[in-house]
């Protein structure tokens, strides 16, 4: 093949297609997931594996964002659920960066061609061959927000934790629609513009991680109120005062929530603690060990250095080796 044929789905015998089903639905059965979402993720074989990714994209984006804090996403073990019962802003952006990731790996795999029920941003169905030839295969982001909308359900009406979780879940669907750019690309002779291409792309993910700690850092704590005309409940700065709150209403755009979260120093249901934590000494060593004080370690370290591009096509380095001091806080 020459790399410019449009891809193709072989056709499979009754025993591949069979196997195959039942590796796409061990799965979804694998992810433990309520009825209606496991119904989803059965009806297409590409909602599995980009569950799968959207699970595994969030959690090491998560991990980056925090990886200079008391609570760098530990989300082994118990540490998960416990926090995921929890109201703490953690856990408002756990759910943001969640569906945020559904939302990004969704659009991506339906561009990417690995799903049956979805393709290119506005194109009809899967003969839009134009915009695959030019690599002008738009990010299918109105296909991913209806998925992810109807996956992780609807407005609950009373239950203020549940509507915690659902407005933080808009907040990251929010964060993805609002990087949306356009790309264009030109065709034609000598690189004249006679013929223009232009397809949707979403952000990066780690632009989305940037803005998601962003909110994150400015996140509103809130209680409840009830509608007296519709009996519905909604979303307010909480009934007692608290210093330093200015009691702003909260926006559709800011991350909510009604727990004060743990100091995440020591060892609890929700993290490891910092004991033993690698730091920086001037930068979060101070924070991160607790007012407990940090041990100092001498080591030895060899790193390529001074690397040359050598023609054509390899680099050359030399080893070079270095005294460094790493930081740990004390137990």
């Amino acid at each position: 093949l020459t790399g410019n044929e449009p891809l193709t789905i072989l056709p499979l015998t009754s025993e591949m297609e069979e196997a195959a089903a039942k590796a796409h639905y061990k799965v979804c059965d694998h992810l433990k997931l309520e009825k209606k979402q496991r119904r989803m993720c059965r009806r297409d074989p590409g909602v599995a594996e980009t569950l799968l990714e959207a699970i595994s994209m969030s959690a090491l984006e998560c991990q980056y964002q925090f990886r200079f804090e008391r609570w760098n996403c530990s989300l082994e073990g118990r540490y998960r659920a416990s926090l995921l019962k929890r109201g703490f802003k953690e856990t408002a952006f756990l759910y943001a960066i969640s569906s945020a990731g559904l939302t990004h790996a969704m659009a991506k795999a339906c561009s990417a061609g690995r799903m049956e029920r979805c393709t290119c941003d506005e194109a009809p169905d899967l003969e839009n061959r134009e915009a695959w030839q030019w690599g002008g295969c738009g990010d299918n982001l109105k296909y991913s927000n209806k998925f992810v909308k109807e996956f992780l359900g609807r407005k609950p009406n009373k239950d203020l934790r549940a509507r915690m979780d659902f407005h933080n879940n808009l907040v990251g669907m929010k964060v993805i629609k609002a990087g949306v750019e356009t790309t264009c690309k030109c065709h034609g002779v000598s690189g004249s513009c006679t013929v223009r291409t232009c397809w949707r792309q979403l952000s990066p993910f780690h632009e989305i991680g940037k803005q998601l700690k962003q909110k994150y850092e400015t996140s509103l704590k809130v209680g409840s109120t009830t509608n007296e005309a519709t009996g519905e409940g909604d979303i307010s700065p909480p009934k007692k005062s608290i210093p330093g709150h200015n009691d702003q209403i909260p926006r559709t755009t800011d991350l909510v929530y009604i727990d004060d979260s743990p100091s995440f120093c020591v060892m609890s249901r929700y993290s490891p603690g910092t004991s033993g934590r690698k730091c920086y000494k001037d930068k979060n060593c101070d924070s991160i060990c607790c007012g407990r004080g940090y041990n100092t370690q001498s080591r030895v370290v060899t790193r390529p250095c001074q690397c040359q591009v050598r023609w054509c096509c390899y680099v050359e380095c030399k080893q070079c080796t270095q005294r460094e001091e790493v930081y740990t806080c004390k137990d």
